[in-house]
């Protein structure tokens, strides 16, 4: 397709590992939901699922004025089904939803998208207590976009493009893309949520949040530099994890007697934007940037997350840290046990990446525990019991 003066639009349909996870829930769940960030795909995905449904964007005001005044008369117009996009901004229609569903009792007849968690609204999840299949689609996972025939050999380069899919399909520069998507998306949705008295702290906030990627959660500290109280960056917080800006990893603590650190860690859901809010301009500069091993360890951490949300589970994700400032960067919690995981950004492996997980070890001697070292290098082996793994598996 050309536009102009034949300059091309990209349109490179990149499929989605959560595709065929929600054709088959379709047939068994009413009401599918499709939760996260603005652009990461819900809307595209869902109208190609499922084609025949009728698509109503709630992000219209006329289509949110007929929810309104007729949302019965709304929601039965159409037996063969309904994509209700950004359904979030019609809150009250949650409940006729559930009406309609039940007196229809036909399944996939409601898909939900919506890139703030509705369900955190306990009349909201109450309605769709049974009834819903709850999914989460992020940005483009890295075996994604090295299942569309990407090149992946260069992670510096999917650390600073991240995944959202703009960046591929119509080949946006990063640096263009996300001033606009902060500026257009991100800081609208937290204003929809919380009452934000001071924008310019808010950006703020953001940015630093970016320059603690893979830290401990100081509310104390955030609001001092900010100088604001620790409640107003708390709901700040809140939001941005609410709107999927933001994850918070949290500390394991099971079966340990020792004292554990209990504050979360601070990770960005796009590794892209996370660059982009600490200036970072191009790959190369990833490189050599003072947060590179904390942004490699978010685009593992990351990556470990997409692919439970792939499958439509909650990530088992944790990481941790005794009083001793000893720490392990994740933990992944299984029926069979552990996975420990130490993250390091150099391509040149040392014993000393092993230091901590044989510090773990001895603290979780009751714990069957699967120790690997993932690493920026190209070869995986075994050693002493841990595996040592190219961050490169992670998309095979």
């Amino acid at each position: 397709m050309y536009i102009g003066n034949n300059i091309p639009i990209l349109h490179k349909m990149i499929k989605r590992q959560l595709s065929q996870l929600l054709v088959e829930m379709a047939m068994k769940m009413p009401i599918i939901s499709i939760m996260g960030p603005r652009q990461s795909g819900k809307t595209t995905l869902a109208r190609s699922i499922f084609p025949n449904h009728h698509y109503i964007n709630f992000e219209l005001p006329e289509n949110r004025l007929r929810a309104e005044l007729d949302p019965l008369q709304l929601l039965k117009s159409y037996p063969q089904g309904l994509i209700l996009d950004e359904v979030q901004r019609v809150p009250e229609l949650f409940s006729f939803i559930q009406v309609v569903a039940d007196e229809w009792r036909e399944n996939g007849k409601f898909i939900l998208t919506g890139s703030q968690n509705f369900l955190l609204n306990k009349q909201v999840s109450q309605s769709l207590a049974g009834r819903v299949f709850v999914s989460k689609l992020m940005p483009f996972s890295m075996k994604e976009v090295y299942l569309s025939g990407e090149a992946t050999n260069n992670f510096d380069r999917f650390i600073f493009k991240g995944g959202y899919p703009a960046i591929f399909d119509r080949d946006i520069d990063p640096s263009l893309f996300f001033p606009s998507y902060q500026q257009t998306y991100l800081e609208r949705d937290v204003l929809d949520m919380i009452s934000l008295r001071n924008l310019s702290n808010f950006r703020r906030l953001i940015g630093l949040l970016a320059g603690r990627v893979g830290q401990l959660l100081n509310l104390s500290s955030l609001g001092t530099e900010l100088g604001v109280d620790h409640k107003t960056v708390q709901s700040w917080i809140a939001a941005l994890e609410a709107s999927y800006v933001i994850f918070l990893l949290r500390p394991y603590h099971k079966n340990f007697s020792k004292r554990i650190i209990k504050s979360p860690k601070i990770y960005f859901w796009d590794t892209g934007l996370a660059c982009n809010l600490l200036g970072i301009q191009n790959e190369k500069q990833v490189d050599t940037h003072w947060a590179k091993g904390s942004l490699f360890e978010n685009l593992v951490i990351g990556e470990k997350a997409k692919s439970y949300l792939n499958q439509g589970k909650e990530p088992p994700l944790y990481f941790w840290r005794d009083s001793n400032g000893v720490e392990v960067d994740l933990i992944v919690e299984s029926v069979e046990g552990l996975e420990v995981i130490e993250i390091k950004s150099g391509q040149t492996f040392h014993r000393s990446f092993l230091k901590n997980i044989e510090l773990f070890g001895k603290n979780a001697s009751a714990i069957q525990v699967n120790a690997q070292v993932i690493y920026s290098g190209n070869e995986s082996w075994e050693s002493g019991g841990v595996s040592i793994i190219s961050w490169q598996k992670l998309i095979g």
